[in-house]
């Protein structure tokens, strides 16, 4: 059973948008503050953005006042809008808990940025 599932990556030219989608069963968005990770080619997975249930955002340094986290509880999704994207921004995105948790990883949407 799929508890989490990202779609909405793609390549798209430097400068441009994508943006991503969440959807997570009930049992674990309804709970749990959310979040977005990243994992670019030979690096580890670091950290994106977070909402927690009362709305709160947080973001990496990296991608503040680009990227944009969001939730509709009532679809039990959460969402990425990524602007200005970078090169730099071309990596496999997660969505998972906050913390995450191992038993969440899904297997994340491909975004490729081309210079």
């Amino acid at each position: 059973q799929v508890q989490v599932a990202e779609s909405g990556g793609g390549l798209v030219q430097a400068g441009g948008s994508l943006r991503l989608s969440c959807a997570a069963s009930r049992s674990i968005f309804s709970t749990n503050d959310m979040g977005w990770y990243r994992q670019a080619p030979g690096k580890q997975r670091d950290f994106v953005a977070l909402i927690t249930s009362g709305g709160y955002t947080n973001y990496a340094e990296s991608v503040k006042g680009r990227f944009t986290i969001s939730r509709d509880n009532a679809k039990n999704t959460v969402y990425l809008q990524m602007n200005s994207l970078k090169p730099e921004d071309t990596a496999i995105y997660y969505c998972n808990t906050v913390p995450a948790a191992e038993r969440y990883w899904g297997q994340g949407t491909q975004v490729t940025v081309s210079s």
